[in-house]
């Protein structure tokens, strides 16, 4: 399996003949060149939400459109799309499980906020969401954009993540201190990949505090568009 840091929340995984784009942000996204975006996108066979703040939704229904592939997601914001946007959609909630031709994803909880801005005000867009992805014989843990939360436990000892992908930013998320509390109290990770950081100067710029909490467990720091073989 290939995992590839887009920039920010935004992954590419390459695993059993497909290729899921999870929250890509190419339009505006500062720590994704654009001569990049292309490569980023290619042989895209599904793309994955978490939820529906701008930086993770924006390139979602363009793509979904240009590429014609489906967009899978919590079922409201999904369900809409269906109806309106005239995309393929796989539409699910948290506890369910959907096959992606291989790959299997759990849809599990994230406590964050999901709203888009609207001229009358902010408006929902579903519930923000984390996933755990099986393939190939590894359990990935994306914890999508979070706080550390309780149900952090029951994730970690009903499917015992081997990979956790972790936003780790700060200011929206949790920082690196927090991500490395919550990985150390509720996973058993062999691996860590930090995410939503150093995008702006507001974010974390490094992951050194993650590393240092986190000893005998592999922290990598992701490099933007350099694949991690696991």
């Amino acid at each position: 399996m290939k995992i590839i840091w887009l920039g920010h929340g935004s992954f590419r995984f390459e695993t059993e003949g497909k290729v899921l784009l999870l929250d890509p942000w190419l339009t505006g996204n500062p720590s994704l060149p654009e001569d990049q975006h292309d490569a980023a996108i290619e042989g895209a066979t599904h793309i994955i939400l978490t939820h529906v703040h701008f930086d993770h939704v924006v390139d979602v229904l363009p793509l979904a459109k240009k590429l014609n592939i489906p967009v899978v997601g919590q079922y409201d914001i999904m369900g809409f799309w269906g109806e309106t946007e005239g995309v393929e959609t796989v539409g699910f909630n948290k506890g369910g499980t959907v096959d992606l031709g291989g790959p299997k994803l759990s849809m599990v909880p994230a406590s964050h906020s999901s709203t888009f801005a609207t001229p009358e005000g902010p408006r929902t867009g579903g519930s923000e969401v984390g996933y755990v992805l099986q393939a190939e014989g590894k359990t990935i843990y994306i914890s999508g954009d979070t706080a550390i939360m309780a149900d952090m436990d029951w994730i970690g000892d009903y499917y015992k993540p081997d990979i956790g992908i972790l936003c780790a930013g700060g200011h929206f998320t949790m920082d690196m201190k927090q991500a490395a509390y919550a990985a150390k109290r509720y996973f058993d990770f062999k691996t860590v990949i930090p995410c939503h950081y150093k995008t702006f100067p507001l974010l974390e710029q490094s992951a050194e505090d993650l590393s240092a909490g986190l000893p005998g467990v592999e922290v990598i720091e992701p490099e933007v568009m350099t694949a991690l073989e696991v």
